[in-house]
């Protein structure tokens, strides 16, 4: 069983990329969307047999490594937390494929596009159940590969080749870091093996290494070159340019890199690697630091801007910073919660946003959109329930993962819970604005688009209105029904061994115990930033332009992204291409080309077209050149003689 729920999508990309031309884009549809319900139901059966009833497993698939010392056999690692990515992985997966049945109807390349669907749920599927970090590191970089395919799917738009650069080239910074912390791992244990690393990290607690003169704390150097590998995955500050653009690819693809798949693997990396976490409190600062910054950068930025998805995009940064908050405070559970109930709430608002788009005739800008809840009534109430649940609206998804963050990083002993305590709540406070702001100038309000595009506007079609329906329902119920298992009473029978805490750990009892007005504080922010985001867009619609005027310079700032992009082309990429000129220029055409080895071949060549030139053919042209042979060997020997 779970090796079809690994390698079904994998048969269903080899058949609709091989075979695409012949089964044509019905057949590639049908192929892809089938294999990956298959998996998802299969995965259901999964998380009841791993987490209800303890079942626990390790499948092998082959021998992959054996070279002397070093094995790395392709096992499949079956336990809650491997499980529970199942259900997230293809379940999301499943619809989004259903769902770009009608989103890429009028697409010539659809076998391709499912395809690369396929290949990237096989590449996830792949990295959740590894066993070890080769393993891990070939899922890891399948899921870059794939995300590459498909935020440039359509490649013939030059943003969107730009786009899957940049997110190919920014993740390869923190793959970098990931390659050096699994090296590190290796060398001090001899083994990537996950067992054998998570019983030997206890005895190397206290072990460091000489780097230029300082001893440095070897579990610390490896949990810090780990997470630097989940920042670029997980798009947290810093290594996060790469997300909003990967907004380039089809609203679909959105959907799945921001719910199920590429940016939760960070999350489920250093969760995976919690033995090795819970003994460095330093990186587990340095993980809720960064989570926390995250949260409120993000959080900042989506107030301001006006592409549908983009928004949307930040919220998913935003919520990933939430999930490191709590995997820094020690909440492994809280932030796989949050992961699981994101997933249903986050995929229905990528792809209630792609109904809209569609609706729309392919426009993005909700400054054009407006009064579409009469015209849309269906996906407007998809987008309001995916909005209630990432607002934390009581007894929905996010009420209980969200909050519970927020309540851990309060009752924690991490140096840095308070900052990350109140930068969460500012956060939920911004969330609940830009959710809402969104909500009113896309289906509220006087209309702002033009007559045409008001005159094709119309609902999607079943095929993609089915999806959002299950999903919604996930995103009302999924925190309500999985609360109790994932962080109540019962965690522990749910969890078994699959997240390890240390002995002085006891946050999931504590965030439990934090004084009364803790709990309210999120409800509180989410019922202010409606609050707001109602008078600024339906009650005082001129209030959100006098106020950009009056603050331009932080309007614009925040417009921006808070220059990062602007800071990184000028210290990175600018340097980056001025080297490889020179290296062009002067290196390639000046040295090699001019004095190099293709330079000498070139003066051998020039010297010998000037012998050609003398070989004239003629007689007495020899003769001459005989001559002055003669009268500069005389010569010479006279002038010998004289000395």
């Amino acid at each position: 069983m779970y090796s079809a729920i690994v390698f079904l999508p994998l048969i269903g990309f080899l058949v609709a990329g091989v075979f695409g031309r012949w089964i044509g884009p019905r057949g590639a549809q049908i192929v892809t969307s089938v294999l990956l319900v298959a998996a998802a139901l299969l995965s259901v059966v999964a998380l009841i047999s791993v987490g209800l009833q303890g079942e626990t497993a390790r499948v092998q698939v082959l021998t992959w490594i054996d070279s002397g010392s070093f094995e790395a056999d392709w096992r499949l690692r079956i336990d809650t937390l491997t499980a529970v990515m199942l259900v997230v992985v293809t379940s999301v997966s499943a619809l989004v494929h259903i769902y770009s049945i009608g989103y890429m109807s009028h697409d010539p390349h659809q076998p391709r596009f499912f395809a690369y669907l396929s290949l990237f749920t096989f590449a996830m599927l792949a990295l959740v159940t590894a066993d070890n970090f080769v393993q891990l590191f070939f899922g890891w970089e399948g899921v870059g590969l794939a995300s590459y395919l498909l935020i440039g799917f359509w490649y013939k738009k030059p943003s969107a080749n730009a786009a899957a650069i940049k997110a190919f080239v920014v993740n390869r910074v923190g793959d970098f870091g990931l390659i050096l912390g699994i090296a590190t791992l290796f060398l001090t244990i001899g083994s990537v093996d996950f067992d054998t690393v998570f019983a030997a990290i206890p005895e190397i607690a206290d072990k460091s290494f000489n780097f230029v003169g300082y001893d440095v704390p070897v579990v610390t150097t490896a949990c810090l070159l780990l997470f630097m590998g989940a920042m670029g995955k997980s798009a947290q500050f810093l290594l996060h340019t790469w997300l909003p653009d990967a907004m380039e690819g089809p609203t679909p693809v959105s959907a799945l890199i921001h719910a199920a798949t590429m940016v939760t693997a960070g999350v489920f990396l250093v969760a995976r690697m919690s033995p090795v976490f819970e003994f460095s409190e330093f990186a587990l600062t340095v993980v809720t630091v960064v989570g926390a910054t995250t949260a409120f950068f993000a959080a900042t930025v989506g107030l301001v801007q006006n592409d549908i998805k983009r928004v949307i995009a930040y919220s998913t940064c935003s919520q990933l910073g939430y999930m490191f908050v709590a995997l820094g405070v020690g909440a492994y559970e809280v932030a796989m919660f949050h992961l699981f109930t994101h997933a249903f709430f986050k995929a229905l608002l990528f792809l209630g946003s792609g109904s809209v788009i569609h609706a729309m005739s392919d426009e993005q800008d909700m400054r054009r959109m407006g009064g579409l809840y009469k015209l849309i009534p269906v996906t407007w109430v998809m987008m309001v329930i995916g909005t209630l649940a990432l607002t934390g609206f009581p007894f929905t998804a996010g009420y209980y993962s969200k909050d519970a963050i927020i309540e851990a990083a309060y009752a924690a002993h991490n140096p840095a819970h308070m900052y990350a305590f109140a930068m969460t709540v500012i956060a939920a406070l911004f969330t609940s604005f830009y959710s809402w702001r969104l909500i009113f100038m896309t289906f509220h309000g006087t209309s702002r688009a033009s007559n045409e595009t008001l005159s094709h506007v119309h609902e999607s079609p079943l095929v993609m209105l089915m999806p959002l329906v299950i999903l919604a329902v996930g995103a009302i119920g999924a925190g309500m029904v999985f609360a109790p298992l994932f962080i109540g009473h019962a965690y522990e029978e749910f969890w078994l061994e699959a997240i390890y805490r240390g002995a002085e750990n006891h946050i999931m009892h504590e965030f439990h115990n934090v004084p009364e007005w803790v709990p309210y504080l999120p409800t509180l922010m989410m019922i202010a930033g409606f609050a707001v985001a109602w008078l600024f867009y339906i009650a005082r619609p001129d209030m959100p332009r006098q106020l950009a005027k009056t603050h331009e310079p932080l309007y614009k700032f925040l417009l921006n992204k808070w220059y990062f992009d602007e800071i990184y082309d000028f210290i990175f990429v600018r340097p980056a291409f001025a080297i490889g000129r020179i290296f062009w220029k002067q290196g390639d055409g000046r040295i090699i080309d001019g004095i190099g080895p293709d330079g000498i071949s070139a003066r051998v060549l020039d010297i010998t077209r000037g012998v050609v030139r003398l070989q004239s053919g003629y007689l007495y042209h020899y003769a001459f050149a005989m001559l002055l042979g003669v009268a500069g060997l005389v010569t010479w020997f006279m002038v010998g003689g004289a000395h």
